[in-house]
């Protein structure tokens, strides 16, 4: 086992190092304890054995990250976002149903055939079930999204 004091890297007896955090994070954790017996837990974090952690950034870090949540809240960010959301939907289910990452043949003409085949099957499922009444998958929340008001 060694360290490199320079790098802030440290190797167990394996070679085997975890990558430091950055300095200017600061994180903070509270104790299991504590987070055991709030009724809050299920919207504060995941983990089942440990208190909630929470990551500290560097003044100009936080600030471009709170103007950065404050423009997704504007009109124009949701306009343009909506438009966005309906291609990553059609990508999600290209890629979940239909195995759009993994190309079966070699070249470029084969993997585009490919894809437009792909498209066309996902037209006539969206088709039928269209005709069929099924409705759409309910969109997820976030956990952090569960955290805001509904009123």
């Amino acid at each position: 086992s060694g360290s490199d004091r320079r790098g802030h890297d440290i190797t167990g007896s394996r070679s085997w190092g975890k990558p430091p955090r950055p300095r200017y994070l600061i994180k903070v954790g509270f104790a299991s304890s504590t987070c055991k017996l709030c009724l809050h837990r299920p919207l504060c974090t995941r983990t089942k054995k440990q208190g909630r952690t929470i990551t500290l950034r560097p003044q100009r870090q936080h600030n471009a990250l709170q103007q950065a949540r404050q423009t997704q809240t504007t009109e124009d960010f949701q306009h343009r976002y909506a438009q966005r959301a309906g291609i990553e939907g059609t990508l999600a289910q290209g890629i979940k149903a239909f195995g759009l990452r993994r190309c079966r043949y070699i070249g470029l003409t084969k993997t585009h055939l490919q894809h437009i085949i792909t498209a066309c099957a996902m037209n006539i499922v969206r088709l039928v079930n269209w005709w069929l009444g099924v409705p759409f998958a309910a969109t997820r929340c976030s956990r952090f999204a569960a955290l805001a008001p509904t009123g």
